[in-house]
């Protein structure tokens, strides 16, 4: 299969675009939900031991969901580490220690283009409310979590579920033995 052709359909706050495949002698069209690039993290305060998450109201769930920071990679010129920085800082007040990343997924490959940079982030000075950027209208509460916690929560967000999913099997791991010393 391959796309042949494309079509924007609707270009808001996200776009829709109308692909034409090509299957063999067939061609088919299909929808492709194109919101942009996002980045997200698991943020780690190592003074407090806490992981610090947002709940905020989530238009696809109609609700509010507990999830870890994330936002967009929007601004120009822009590198996902940079966008993950800002929205830590945003999010949660945060100035950002340290940056790993842990993947880079398809948030729904089958119909959406948005691409999700996920990294792990310790965090240990607070210089700023946190709370969303206002501009952007965004409203959440910034809730800390024992990693007993966070690994007890019931995810409904599945960057959230991935990143927690990394923190369980990258704990899990066995430490390397040390090679027995020849003087003992």
């Amino acid at each position: 299969m391959n796309v042949t052709d494309r079509q924007i359909l609707y270009d808001g706050h996200y776009k829709l675009s109308q692909l034409l495949v090509q299957d063999g002698d067939e061609q088919l069209k299909r929808e492709r939900f194109e919101p942009g690039q996002a980045v997200a993290a698991l943020v780690f305060d190592p003074q407090k031991q806490r992981y610090l998450c947002v709940r905020q109201f989530r238009i696809g769930a109609e609700a509010e969901v507990l999830e870890i920071p994330a936002g967009m990679l929007d601004k120009a010129g822009e590198s996902p580490e940079e966008a993950m920085r800002r929205e830590i800082q945003e999010e949660l007040g945060y100035e950002t220690d340290t940056l790993e990343p842990i993947a880079t997924v398809y948030a729904s490959p089958g119909n959406s283009a948005e691409l999700i940079h996920l990294y792990y982030a310790e965090v240990s000075r607070q210089t700023g409310p946190g709370g969303g950027a206002i501009d952007e209208h965004e409203q959440l509460d910034v809730v800390a979590l024992s990693r007993q916690e966070l690994i007890g929560e019931r995810w409904q967000d599945a960057k959230s579920l991935i990143a927690v999913q990394w923190v369980q099997l990258r704990n899990r791991r066995p430490k390397r033995e040390e090679p027995a010393s020849p003087f003992v």
